[in-house]
């Protein structure tokens, strides 16, 4: 069998997961056949599969990339551009965060397997926060872990918004209110 380079390994990859965000977009998680990921990627399932072993690895993919470049995105230009771009997601694709979010409420083995990801990541914000609250750029009153989880409860209300059909339109409000909120007291 030949040896593909990595590059070859990591465009096929990108591929992959390009079309399955497309079909599980436009399907749903259960509706995204394997039939309809091969039609999505352009590729046999014997190809997927040797990049993935199964669906929910493709899924949980791109769950996690969603998430890492959503953190990164905070860490680098903040708060407000990930509320920004949330308010802009395709709403079909926010409907497969929400099936995640079904999927980890129900499934403890995926729970625990989701809340440990991206570990250094999840370190990286933390700290960050508390240099905010260091800086007096954030309220220093609430643990860190707290505004992380306000933030968070605000992101995945406005998934279920925009999901729903429900336009955020102008976020730069909502952005002045949360900013107030946590503000240093």
């Amino acid at each position: 069998m030949p040896k593909v380079s990595e590059s070859h390994r990591a465009g096929r990859r990108r591929q992959i997961l390009a079309g399955a965000r497309r079909a599980f977009a436009r399907h749903g998680y259960e509706g995204a056949t394997v039939a309809r990921l091969e039609q999505a990627t352009g590729l046999s399932r014997g190809a997927i599969f040797n990049y993935f072993p199964d669906k929910w690895s493709i899924f949980y993919a791109l769950a996690e990339e969603d998430t890492d470049r959503l953190g990164r995105l905070w860490l680098e230009e903040g708060y407000g551009s990930v509320l920004r771009r949330m308010a802009r997601e395709d709403p079909d694709w926010l409907g497969v965060y929400l099936e995640l979010v079904r999927k980890l409420g129900t499934e403890p083995e995926l729970r625990e397997q989701w809340s440990q990801r991206s570990p250094e990541l999840s370190e990286e914000m933390k700290r960050r926060v508390e240099e905010m609250q260091q800086g007096h750029e954030l309220r220093d009153d609430v643990d860190p872990e707290e505004i992380g989880r306000f933030l968070g409860l605000l992101l995945d209300g406005i998934a279920v918004q925009v999901t729903a059909g429900f336009p955020v339109g102008d976020v730069e409000p909502l952005l002045r209110l949360v900013s107030a909120a946590i503000a240093p007291q």
